[in-house]
């Protein structure tokens, strides 16, 4: 059997094949246009999704040079306190502490604590107490300041803090829920930040 092996396998492969390659088939080419036409109005998106920074105009490149101002956008829920303000220098309540932002900023992302957001443009000062948010620094001297709540420090009643802090220590100390312990335990904590931003 071996000894025929050999001389099958050269005719097998002396053997030309005689059906044509599917190159060498002459195409079919029939079009039916209802299906085309009802596949058009079906036809799935291919498009990749927009993204929001789609929608957005894109931030300046990096200077070469640090920038002689920082520009600040500082929104709130419900209005924006500054639209791309030019100014020298923002010192904002982060959870970390105090931190001063000049124009050259290192990238940072910091979450906001109750306190005082110092907006410094030449000799002039605003101060906005904050009662907590997140503040984006880009290294292109852009800063976005997000707060939950925000209002002008000449604006705020010191009596009307006092009788706040007043009350939510009293909240605190007779308190029997882990719930109402955390709502007066932010209640005592922005009051007493607020007396201090405006004793300070």
């Amino acid at each position: 059997m071996f000894r025929h092996g050999s001389r099958l396998l050269t005719r097998a492969t002396a053997m030309t094949w005689r059906r044509p390659f599917s190159t060498e088939l002459s195409a079919e080419h029939s079009v039916d246009s209802t299906f085309v036409e009802a596949w058009k109005k079906l036809i799935p998106n291919t498009e990749p999704p927009k993204t929001p920074s789609a929608y957005m105009n894109p931030r300046p490149a990096t200077p070469s040079s640090i920038p002689s101002k920082l520009s600040v956008n500082f929104v709130l829920p419900y209005s924006s306190e500054l639209s791309g303000k030019e100014v020298d220098m923002v010192i904002i309540p982060a959870t970390t502490g105090q931190m001063g932002v000049l124009p050259g900023h290192v990238a940072t992302i910091a979450e906001l604590k109750p306190g005082v957001l110092s907006v410094h443009e030449g000799n002039d000062v605003t101060k906005y107490f904050v009662s907590g948010g997140f503040a984006f620094v880009h290294a292109n001297s852009f800063a976005d300041i997000i707060a939950i709540e925000a209002v002008p420090l000449d604006r705020i009643d010191p009596n009307l803090v006092q009788k706040g802090l007043t009350e939510f220590t009293q909240k605190l100390s007779t308190a029997s829920t882990d719930v109402e312990k955390a709502e007066a335990q932010i209640g005592v904590d922005v009051h007493s930040a607020l007396n201090a931003a405006l004793t300070g």
